[in-house]
């Protein structure tokens, strides 16, 4: 089953619900008569920008406020590295929301996606924030390495890839580059194997963009010695190297 076959006309029944319950002046009947029977022909983006646009539409109140209300729906908290889009893929659209808002009180934003990424991933949402704030944003992502949760220490990695699929690329590494070697280097030897493929493929993407770079920071990291973690990420940043 592919991505896009999840957000069909069951889901906009199942998620206006879920709204309605969280946010009571929520159009939950226009929402469900506006994308019912009209998501088949749509690929996964397009579908995920029309549940936005009509969920736009279906609210009142500020985007703090419907903020406050997502946080009391997302659910309870992945238990280990597996089942972000098994278990939270329903909130995508949230997700997407705050990709096209978050600007508007951005610091808000960075909070509510370090809890959304617990249960699905923020890093789609976290880049617009790190274009528009990318010094405070990655000084933030380097407190988020030590976390305690899995998908916050990876959101930290994954939200800076300089090609991340499905988004637009992103020079944020480039431009801050001291900020973003703190944050590859405080993960690189990650003991979860979710973060150690964040880590390799930033590498990977920035030997694509700045080959120098990269053999920096890992001729960094060999000055005081290797984990098995860190020769993983080496490997696998290095893959398409010859």
């Amino acid at each position: 089953m592919k991505y896009k076959d999840y957000y069909n006309d069951a889901y906009i029944v199942d998620l206006s619900q879920k709204i309605k319950t969280v946010m009571p002046d929520f159009d939950e009947e226009y929402f469900t008569r506006t994308l019912t029977g009209r998501l088949d022909d749509r690929e996964l983006s397009a579908r995920l920008d029309f549940i936005v646009d009509a969920m736009q539409q279906s609210m009142s109140g500020s985007y703090e406020e419907h903020l406050e209300a997502f946080s009391r729906m997302y659910g309870p908290v992945l238990t280990g590295p597996e089942g972000m889009f098994q278990y939270g893929w329903w909130l995508w659209p949230v997700g997407r929301y705050v990709e096209r808002r978050g600007n508007d009180n951005w610091q808000l934003s960075l909070s509510f996606l370090k809890e959304l990424t617990r249960r699905f991933t923020g890093e789609f949402a976290i880049r617009p924030l790190l274009k528009a704030h990318p010094q405070e944003v990655m000084d933030e992502l380097i407190q988020w390495t030590a976390d305690e949760n899995v998908h916050v220490r990876r959101l930290a990695s994954e939200g800076v890839r300089i090609r991340l699929p499905w988004s637009r690329k992103l020079y944020t590494a480039l431009d801050e580059f001291e900020r973003y070697t703190v944050i590859l280097t405080n993960l690189k030897d990650d003991p979860e194997k979710f973060v150690q493929k964040s880590v390799g493929n930033n590498l990977n993407d920035l030997y694509k963009e700045a080959p120098d770079k990269a053999d920096f920071i890992i001729s960094q990291w060999e000055k005081s010695g290797q984990s098995r973690a860190q020769e993983w990420i080496i490997k696998h940043g290095r893959r398409n190297q010859k």
